[in-house]
């Protein structure tokens, strides 16, 4: 057989060559995106069932078992309800007759003879000792331990690609895949062959044999994906004169030694990260974390006053309206001592005052604008435009910050979150970027004191909240619904703020804030919360990112173990933000070991990027981020959240091939690596 596929290209080689496959099952296969036989020998199972075979007075309910024996009675089929049926016998071991049944399979009675020896794969029933029958096997094939499972569609069935998948490798194609990780590669993390681990993807006869399989091919996946963003990376950070900041450093001490606190040691160390950038000759690309209340606005001030410093223009843009004029207030109390023309151009900007604002732009008279939306329209035009950042970058598309790119020539982008990433998502999202971190928070901040409280235990929140209103502070009430919901039994914001209301009986004023109010009335109602006209602001998670209100020291968040980590981490990050004593209460009755381990984690830290790594390994990175703005590859094999360490050093090794000349060439590289996430690259390239 092996002569027949002699020198074939699996690549190119069609389906049809499969038995079983024409061109009706063939379009079925494309569906699952197979279209080669590569594709099929590639289109790994997603579990093993294991079937033990323990004496049947020893197996627990529902436990998946193997079970031998011979047919003692002729199989009968019942039809009931519409198209359904039940096939069952009974088959004869040592231990006794056991119940067989099959559902909806009543072609099975052909091959259920009375006296023919059965091995049948099923799950057991403890309550009716019986076995609801999975697969019937052949003697010959019943020592094997592990049955793949495959994701199929309704016109492939597991049966189908199970077969398909065998015949492929019995006819030597297996033989045929390329090797695509060098010799030396392979020698120094001792990974198998790439023929290997692909069979053994599909039939390990040992768990040590699947577990070498999937470290190789995790590698593997990694390691091309890293060498694509590498690649990315180095065409991003090409050497360009005009990308280059001469700032005066003169005038970023003295800015600095003008703020009316001392900069944190991280925050010392993530300006000269930046400040490097701009007066280098690459283009900056970086990202900058912070926690929440770390102090990120100030480092973006400092990088504006080095740009203007060197005559460039700097553009500060926001997602909402009340961040910029947050931010506007902040830069123009610190650039008060400097001669610096600071504006706030948003969507609320009236026509006359937004016509002088792109004359004086277009001409050079403004040195730094900071706004919303409204900074990336067609007409808004600057002179010599050097630095551009952007606050909660993620609430901003790839058009979005590809627009803000296009107003300068060779721009330098400083991107900012206060939502801490993990650094093995940075790895994988960012890994074309630069990343700095300010670990540290400014000195006096008070830390939030978190409880958990159940919900039999809210009405002595509602005592410290009217204690907390009587004094003159403020207070956020989450819940994660707007409207009731048949579904989930959870507090809705409708609900709640009516609750409230009662409760205090007029005496406290409470405003009700949700996602599906225009964006208008959002900004007009927080902008009256922070004017104290509301005492307690009930609201979903609008308010979790951007918002500061020093004044307000106590946030409660209803049913709070239907957030994950890092979002109740940025809601509790809205009090604590002036010199109060502050709180944040966790509502919440888990159900589960799970939802209680999160509530305890929350009152034991408020490190954000360690909640942050434990949300990823509790939640994955698709929910923790959301799929569709995540970013993050849907990788094969591989899973960011467990297989870091594979990641970090699959990482190191795709920037030594960029590094180091004696490699493979690098377009060898890159052409072995088409197909490895492609689209989910291309994304990355607009991040």
């Amino acid at each position: 057989m092996i002569d027949e596929v002699k020198n074939l290209h699996v690549k190119d080689r069609v389906l049809g060559n499969i038995r079983g496959v024409g061109p009706r099952k063939a379009a079925s296969l494309a569906l699952l995106g197979i279209h080669t036989v590569e594709d099929l020998m590639l289109h790994y199972p997603f579990r093993f069932d294991e079937f033990s075979a323990k004496s049947i007075h020893f197996l627990m309910d529902k436990e998946k078992v193997r079970l031998k024996g011979k047919v003692i009675n002729q199989p009968t089929v019942q039809f009931y309800g519409h198209k359904k049926n039940r096939l069952s016998f009974q088959l004869a071991m040592e231990e006794g007759a056991v119940q067989v049944v099959f559902f909806n399979q009543p072609y099975l009675k052909e091959k259920i003879l009375v006296g023919r020896e059965l091995v049948v794969d099923g799950r057991w029933n403890s309550k009716w000792k019986t076995l609801t029958g999975m697969k019937i096997l052949k003697l010959s094939s019943s020592k094997e331990e592990f049955a793949p499972v495959y994701r199929v569609n309704q016109q492939v069935h597991q049966a189908e690609m199970v077969k398909f998948i065998k015949y492929a490798f019995s006819c030597g194609y297996g033989k045929f895949l390329e090797e695509n990780l060098p010799c030396d590669l392979r020698d120094r993390y001792r990974l198998i062959s790439r023929q290997e681990a692909v069979y053994f993807m599909h039939f390990p006869r040992t768990d040590e044999e699947y577990r070498q399989a999937l470290r190789r091919l995790k590698f593997e996946e990694f390691f091309y994906f890293q060498l694509q963003v590498q690649g990315l990376k180095r065409k991003e950070k090409k050497e360009s004169i005009d990308s280059v900041i001469t700032y005066s450093k003169e005038r970023v001490e003295n800015f600095t030694a003008s703020l009316p606190f001392e900069l944190t040691h991280a925050q010392k160390r993530v300006s000269e990260e930046i400040l490097a950038d701009m007066r280098s000759k690459n283009v900056m690309s970086r990202l900058l974390q912070g926690d929440v209340g770390s102090g990120k606005t100030v480092i973006a001030a400092l990088a504006i006053v080095a740009a203007i410093s060197a005559g460039k223009q700097s553009a500060f843009m926001v997602p909402t309206e009340i961040l910029a004029v947050q931010h506007f207030e902040n830069l123009h109390f610190w650039f008060q001592s400097f001669s610096m023309n600071v504006v706030l151009l948003t969507g609320s900007t009236s026509t006359k005052k937004r016509k002088e604002i792109l004359h004086l732009l277009k001409n050079g008279e403004i040195d730094v604008v900071i706004g919303t939306h409204a900074l990336i329209q067609e007409d808004v035009k600057f002179s010599d435009l050097g630095l551009a950042i952007l606050d909660e970058q993620h609430r901003f598309g790839v058009n979005q910050r590809k627009l803000l790119r296009e107003k300068g020539k060779n721009l330098n982008i400083l991107l900012m979150s206060a939502t801490p990433i993990p650094r093995t998502l940075a790895l994988t999202l960012y890994g074309k970027m630069d990343v700095s971190v300010i670990d540290e928070k400014p000195s006096g901040r008070m830390r939030v004191e978190t409880r958990w409280v159940r919900h039999s235990q809210f009405s002595a929140v509602l005592d410290l909240l009217e204690i907390e209103v009587s004094i003159g502070h403020q207070a956020y009430v989450i819940s994660p619904l707007i409207e009731e919901s048949e579904t989930l039994d959870l507090k809705n914001v409708t609900a709640l703020t009516e609750e409230l209301a009662k409760h205090f009986g007029g005496q406290v004023k409470v405003a009700l804030l949700h996602g599906k109010m225009k964006n208008d009335e959002k900004e007009a109602l927080m902008l009256n919360f922070q004017q104290k006209e509301y005492d307690i602001l009930v609201s979903t998670t609008v308010i979790e990112v951007g918002v500061d209100v020093p004044n307000a020291t106590m946030m409660v968040v209803m049913d709070a173990d239907h957030f994950g980590l890092s979002q109740l981490h940025q809601l509790r990050g809205r009090v604590g933000r002036g010199s109060q004593k502050s709180y944040a209460f966790l509502v919440a009755n888990p159900k589960s070991e799970h939802g209680r381990k999160r509530m305890q984690i929350l009152t034991q830290t408020d490190d954000g990027f360690l909640l942050a790594e434990k949300d990823l390994e509790m939640r994955g990175a698709g929910e923790l981020l959301g799929t569709k703005q995540s970013g993050i590859p849907e990788f094969s094999v591989g899973d960011v959240a467990c297989d870091f360490r594979i990641l970090e050093v699959a990482r190191d090794e795709a920037v030594k091939v960029w590094k180091v000349s004696n490699w493979w060439d690098k377009k060898e590289f890159l052409e072995l690596s088409k197909g490895y996430q492609k689209k989910q690259t291309e994304e990355m390239g607009n991040i």
